[in-house]
């Protein structure tokens, strides 16, 4: 305040350093979520002829290459189980986390305009982004289905824990979009850099072979690939086998710690996105 009584002067600052989650704060802007991800579905199938049909066809067609050329030439081992079956399952949940992370991690970046001219929770952008690649999900998860009626394949009772694998390909998909999309905000070519990083991914992850193929002393410590214990999950929740317990809490250890420290990494930098970018 100045010496002047009758005038008040204040001034904004962005807010600096770690803040924690306002969670209070985002379900206040709870429409405004909404609304982002109904923007984003509504530009994600404007315009195609096949409109929906992609979020089948995509991870349909790498089945069909793994099958080719791992299942049928290669002779990659698949526990037993049928080799398109085994890929597909892998393929659905990791084809939901590769597309809701390479959105998410340009989102901010792509929505500049509404970043610099009106407040609102930043993580909204990341989160939208996240949650729109759910619906083609939904999509190949109802293939999934009928893949599995053609194989004669009934999931048992482990598939109560499918609900709760797919919260993990989530927040793992979030966690990681929110060091990505900070990231991307400040370096522009990081958005050059993800395409590949999901790539070198993917083969580093059971998707294409099972994780038996790793040693059993090593297999704990491949689960701190979060996505490898979504994936083995998804497994044996849908076609059985035996019960990944030591991949996944270690992969559900990892996501937990990346997502914390996304949310502080993110809320540490927002204040700056207005300016930066």
């Amino acid at each position: 305040m100045s010496a002047d009584a009758t005038t008040l002067v204040v001034e904004i600052e962005p807010a600096t350093g770690l803040r924690p989650l306002n969670v209070r704060e985002l379900a206040a802007y709870r429409e405004l979520l909404y609304f982002l991800v109904w923007r984003d579905i509504k530009v994600r199938y404007k315009q195609t002829v096949l409109g929906a049909a992609w979020a089948i066809l995509q991870p349909v067609m790498t089945m069909v290459v793994f099958s080719v050329f791992l299942g049928g030439l290669a002779r990659v081992p698949s526990d037993g189980i049928p080799y398109p079956l085994f890929s597909f399952v892998a393929l659905v949940p990791w084809t939901y986390f590769a597309t809701a992370v390479s959105g998410a991690s340009a989102s901010v970046v792509a929505s500049q305009q509404l970043v610099s001219k009106v407040y609102f929770p930043r993580l909204l952008i990341p989160l939208a982004a996240v949650l729109t690649p759910l619906v083609d999900f939904g999509f190949a998860l109802l293939t999934l289905v009928a893949l599995l009626w053609w194989y004669r394949v009934v999931p048992g009772a482990a598939i109560v824990w499918l609900p709760v694998l797919i919260a993990f390909a989530v927040v793992s998909a979030f966690a990681v979009s929110l060091v990505l999309a900070t990231l991307t905000v400040r370096y522009r070519d990081v958005r050059y850099i993800v395409p590949f990083a999901m790539q070198f991914w993917m083969f580093a992850t059971p998707v294409a072979y099972p994780a038996s193929l790793v040693p059993a002393k090593w297999r704990v410590l491949y689960g701190l690939n979060p996505m490898t214990g979504v994936i083995e999950g998804f497994r044996w929740a849908l076609v059985g086998g035996r019960v990944p317990g030591p991949i996944i809490l270690a992969s559900a250890l990892v996501i937990l710690v990346l997502l914390v420290a996304g949310v502080l990494y993110f809320r540490a930098a927002e204040g700056t996105f207005a300016d930066t970018i």
